[in-house]
C-alpha cells in the first residue's frame, strides 16, 4: 500500500509539472504581428488592439513593420520571426507571391502562420481574418460613390459618370479582389458609368506618392466625376490633393477606406462627405488570437465555432468564401468580420482609432 502510495504521489507530482509546463508554454507564446508597412493610422490601430487583447489573455504580441511597403521587406522580417524563435505570425501581405516561400520556410520551421487585412496563397497559411468578402467590400465602395454623386445631383443610372481608381497596387490581394467586385457590380447596374483609366491608379502605400498621384488624377481628367481609393494610405492623399487644387466634395466625390481619425479633417473641410471601414482593431486582436490558439495546440477546422472573449462567437469558412477557386483544406479556412461601416460628419465622432 505504501509503495501504491508513492508511485500515485510520482504520478500525481509528474501530472502537476506537466500541466504547469503547459500553462507556461501557453503564457509564453510570442505571436509577430506583421502589417504591409508601420505608420500607417490603419495598421498602428490594428496593433493598439492586437496589444491590448494579447495583455488580457496571457500571451505576447510583438508588432514589427517597415515604413516601407514592400514584400522584400515583409520576407527580412518573417526571416527575423523564425530566427528569433516566434511561435507564430499574423501577416496582413503586401504581395502574396512575393513571400509565398518565406511563409513556407516559417510553417516549416514550426511556426503557426495566419493572415489579417490582405491574404498569402491560403495553402500557405492555417486562418485568414477577413474584413469581409470581396463582394461585400466592392460593392461598398460602389454604393458609397453612388451616394456621393447623388449628393451632388448627379443622376447615376443615366449620366455617363466618370470614375477611376486609385490603390496601392495590383499585387495586394485585399484591394485587388475589392476593385474586380467593384467593377462587376459597376458594369451590372450602372452600365453608364465610364472607367477613364482601367488600368488603375497605383501609390504604392507611400504617402507622398499618394498625393502627387491624386493631383495626377484630378489634372489629367478636370471632369472626373468619382475617385475611389480602396486603400488607406490612398484615400487620405486623393483627398490631401483635392484640397491642394482647391477641389471639394461639390466639384468632385472622393470615397474608399480609411481610418476614421485619418480623414476627419477632410469631412470637416468639405472635401469628402462619407468614407468606409471596419474595426481595426478587432481585425489585429483577433488574427493575433487565431495564431495563438494554433500555437498553444488547439485544432481548429472549417466549420468550427470560436469563442471569443470580448468579440463573440466566430465561424471558420472554407476558403471558397473569398475566392470560389481557392484552395481548399479542413485546416485552412477563413473568419469574416461580423460588420463594417459607412463613416459621415454624422457618425465619425463616435469612433476614435
Amino acid at each position: 500500500m505504501k509503495g501504491f502510495s508513492k508511485i500515485l504521489a510520482a504520478v500525481m507530482a509528474l501530472t502537476l509539472c506537466i500541466a504547469m509546463v503547459t500553462v507556461a508554454t501557453a503564457e509564453g507564446i510570442n505571436v509577430v504581428f506583421i502589417p504591409k508597412l508601420s505608420g500607417n493610422a490603419f495598421f498602428e490601430s490594428a496593433n493598439v488592439g492586437a496589444q491590448d487583447f494579447a495583455a488580457k489573455n496571457g500571451f505576447t504580441v510583438t508588432y514589427d513593420g517597415n515604413p516601407e511597403a514592400s514584400a522584400a521587406n515583409q520576407v527580412a522580417i518573417v526571416q527575423n520571426a523564425i530566427t528569433n524563435g516566434a511561435d507564430a505570425i499574423c501577416i496582413s501581405t503586401v504581395d502574396a507571391a512575393g513571400v509565398n516561400d518565406a511563409l513556407k520556410e516559417a510553417a516549416d520551421a514550426g511556426l503557426v502562420v495566419t493572415t489579417w487585412d490582405s491574404d498569402a496563397f491560403p495553402e500557405s497559411r492555417s486562418i485568414m481574418v477577413s474584413q469581409g468578402t470581396p463582394e461585400q467590400l466592392g460593392q461598398m465602395l460602389v454604393d458609397m460613390l453612388a451616394t456621393s454623386l447623388t449628393e451632388r445631383g448627379k443622376d447615376v443610372t443615366k449620366d455617363a459618370i466618370k470614375y477611376v481608381w486609385h490603390y496601392s497596387q495590383a499585387t495586394v490581394t485585399d484591394q485587388n479582389s475589392w476593385h474586380v467586385a467593384g467593377e462587376a457590380y459597376v458594369a451590372e447596374k450602372y452600365p453608364n458609368w465610364i472607367n477613364v483609366f482601367p488600368d488603375n491608379y497605383y501609390s504604392e502605400q507611400d504617402a507622398e506618392k499618394a498625393i502627387t498621384v491624386g493631383e495626377s488624377i484630378l489634372t489629367t481628367y478636370a471632369d472626373i466625376d468619382g475617385i475611389i481609393c480602396n486603400d488607406s494610405t490612398a484615400l487620405p492623399g486623393q483627398a490631401q490633393a483635392a484640397q491642394n487644387l482647391g477641389l471639394d466634395a461639390t466639384k468632385v466625390s472622393i470615397v474608399g477606406f480609411a481610418a476614421p481619425n485619418s480623414m476627419k479633417d477632410y469631412c470637416r473641410a468639405g472635401i469628402l462627405t462619407r468614407w468606409g471601414l471596419w474595426d481595426c482593431k478587432v481585425q489585429g486582436a483577433l488574427g493575433c488570437y487565431m495564431a495563438y490558439l494554433l500555437a498553444s495546440g488547439q485544432e481548429i477546422k472549417v466549420g468550427d465555432s470560436i469563442d471569443v472573449p470580448d468579440i463573440g462567437t466566430v465561424t471558420v469558412e472554407p476558403n471558397t468564401v473569398l475566392d470560389p477557386n481557392a484552395y481548399t483544406s479542413e485546416t485552412s479556412g477563413v473568419v469574416l468580420l461580423p460588420e463594417r461601416v459607412v463613416f459621415t460628419a454624422e457618425n465619425m465622432d463616435n469612433y476614435n482609432f
